[in-house]
């Protein structure tokens, strides 16, 4: 039997987790008493029924019972029962705005004071993030990339190193990512703003990524990027980070930083031992600037 406790930061995709755990066949159970876990791990345990995944979500919502939730996983342990905790995470702010547009209260918010709640929370769960198999921070996932990286995991079974890595494209003048982790400037690279037939394209076009790659700097650099990013991977997944943003800027965020993010994702991509996506922050910001 497959058991998979799903838990993790409220507001953080949870739900979507379990709903998509269940469409590939497991058995799910949400915010089930935490005193009946152990009851509930050895019945399926005892292979009387056909169910062999199983996806049981833990939350605070289990309110003052949650404090045994310890001695119960203790418990589960020492029944033999394996199971692994996935545990599902985002930044404070992305929270708070996840909760600002459903208008819900965090449970342990008290008078709608949400960042409280999300501080005590974390406090709280600490101990499960510790214990996690798996962490996935959806800060920036979209639904259906949580949904391709859960299927990987329990459906694939494909091997998880716990870190989600963000190519972002951006431009300078509309300030750095202020989530960004590496940072690097590709303004010394050919501009092709100033080729007539190249400025309304961007670096998706394969106009514009011929005219930035078509020269040594550009291939060197590219290069020593990937050869330092390679470096830093591992060691990142070994310090437990397990949310990587590597931003890429150039003056305007249309063509060279997008060419060489698109570059950038092309190799990391294929290597398939972590998450990876692709954001081109500042893409269309100039036509908006320009109508304006």
């Amino acid at each position: 039997m497959r058991f998979v406790i799903v838990t993790g930061m409220s507001g953080a995709g949870k739900s979507t987790a379990l709903k998509v755990l269940e469409d590939k066949g497991y058995f799910c159970v949400d915010n089930l008493p935490i005193p009946l876990m152990t009851k509930f791990a050895e019945m399926f345990s005892a292979g009387d029924t056909e169910i062999d995944k199983v996806a049981l979500g833990i939350d605070i919502r289990g309110g003052q019972a949650f404090k045994g939730l310890e001695r119960e996983l203790g418990q589960i342990d020492k029944m033999g029962i394996h199971y692994e905790i996935l545990f599902l995470d985002a930044a404070d702010d992305v929270l708070v705005k996840r909760y600002k547009e459903t208008r819900r209260q965090h449970p342990l918010g008290g008078m709608g004071h949400i960042d409280v709640g999300i501080a005590k929370e974390r406090e709280k769960i600490a101990f499960l993030k510790m214990q996690a198999a798996y962490i996935l921070d959806t800060s920036k996932m979209l639904t259906r990339e949580l949904r391709l990286e859960l299927e990987k995991i329990f459906v694939e079974g494909k091997d998880f190193k716990n870190l989600y890595i963000t190519v972002m494209s951006f431009g300078f003048k509309y300030g750095i990512p202020r989530d960004a982790d590496l940072v690097f400037d590709v303004r010394f690279l050919p501009n092709p703003y100033y080729i007539e037939e190249l400025r309304p394209k961007t670096g998706n076009d394969p106009e514009v990524q011929n005219y930035v790659m078509d020269n040594d700097k550009a291939r060197e650099f590219m290069d020593k990027l990937t050869e330092m990013i390679d470096f830093l991977i591992p060691n990142y997944i070994l310090e437990g980070k397990n949310q990587l943003v590597v931003a890429v800027g150039c003056t305007g965020g249309k063509h060279r930083s997008v060419t060489l993010s698109n570059a950038l994702y092309q190799y990391l991509e294929p290597k398939g031992s972590y998450g990876v996506r692709i954001e081109h922050r500042d893409i269309g910001k100039d036509v908006i600037t320009k109508e304006k």
